[in-house]
């Protein structure tokens, strides 16, 4: 499972950072996931080698426009790209509107289907090698995180309860192996209940904008890696008195220290942050004030970035 990042700018773009964007890779094949799509996606997309026609869903965290002000010009890339697979798109309401209507006043046809569903209803959502889940974060609008947890991982039956439980040998073993429900003697048969697993199943938490991290806590549960904004430092935020509904270094890494997280990807910088680390203020210094407090692998995204998550649950830049 590899993470790329596509833009990691808050609010505007900046000369060397684009708004935000995310893709979250499948292990093998071409298959992969955008978690937010800000202005000029399409166009950071070019620099990576992945495709459009291979998108599995996109995933909008909140309808701020440096998060989704470039979705309509991706649909439009797909569709002119020659794209027939439906596509499905998980956004807060209000997203499903503005895209229709955009079609609608812009005359843009679409070779394929769009399939909408609600964040508001925080929906799990299952594709053929991950599901997704979705966690309400706390920002000035409806606001939402996405677990991604892989499926494909082999797992073994459990014998020993399945017969102890009178759940016979015979095709409901086949069916509990490739993790599906079962009815059986009248009752619900649930496959994680009799699944065994040689490993732990690999799980990336991207979260959307955010001043309450540990609104995190039961998403993140058995996560490798969060991904969370850190726009501000504390020192900006205390001069200010406002953090406008992000979080700053100190309270994502404080965090993921008491979660547990073994890997701490910040991203979503405010522009005021350079580069240079003897410029002030610089991204340095987010780096410095969660580093004092988390012992976890931490990385700061910058654009194009790509990270992968091996089998053993280690992050590494690639």
């Amino acid at each position: 499972m590899n993470i790329v990042f596509l833009g990691t700018s808050a609010g505007v773009p900046t000369k060397t950072r684009n708004v935000t964007g995310i893709a979250v890779r499948e292990e093998r094949g071409n298959g992969w996931y955008l978690v937010d799509c800000g202005e000029g996606t399409q166009h950071q997309i070019l620099h990576t080698n992945l495709s459009v026609s291979s998108l599995q869903a996109i995933f909008i965290t909140h309808i701020h426009g440096d998060h989704c002000y470039g979705l309509p010009g991706i649909l439009a890339s797909a569709g002119m790209s020659g794209r027939k697979e439906p596509l499905k798109i998980i956004a807060p309401s209000g997203v499903k509107e503005w895209v229709e209507a955009t079609l609608q006043h812009t005359q843009l046809y679409l070779p394929f289907e769009l399939e909408f569903i609600c964040s508001d209803d925080l929906p799990s959502v299952d594709f053929r090698k991950v599901r997704v889940e979705t966690g309400a974060l706390s920002h000035r609008v409806p606001s939402y995180a996405y677990s991604f947890t892989e499926k494909d991982i082999n797992p073994s039956l459990d014998v020993e309860k399945l017969a102890l439980h009178g759940i016979a040998r015979g095709p409901i073993w086949g069916q509990l192996q490739k993790g599906q429900d079962v009815e059986h003697n009248g009752k619900l048969v649930n496959s994680d209940d009799y699944l065994l697993y040689d490993k732990n199943p690999r799980k990336i938490v991207v979260a959307g904008d955010n001043d309450q991290p540990e609104l995190l806590s039961q998403l993140s549960c058995g996560a490798n890696v969060l991904v969370h904004e850190a726009t501000y430092t504390k020192e900006i935020v205390d001069k200010s008195g406002n953090s406008y509904g992000h979080s700053y270094a100190e309270l994502v890494a404080e965090f993921a220290q008491r979660a547990n997280i073994p890997n701490l990807v910040l991203t979503h910088f405010s522009p005021r942050y350079q580069s240079n680390p003897n410029a002030s203020p610089s991204i340095d210094d987010i780096y410095q004030e969660a580093k004092a407090c988390y012992s976890g692998k931490l990385f700061l995204a910058n654009d194009l970035d790509e990270y992968q998550l091996n089998k053993a649950g280690e992050l590494k830049k690639l």
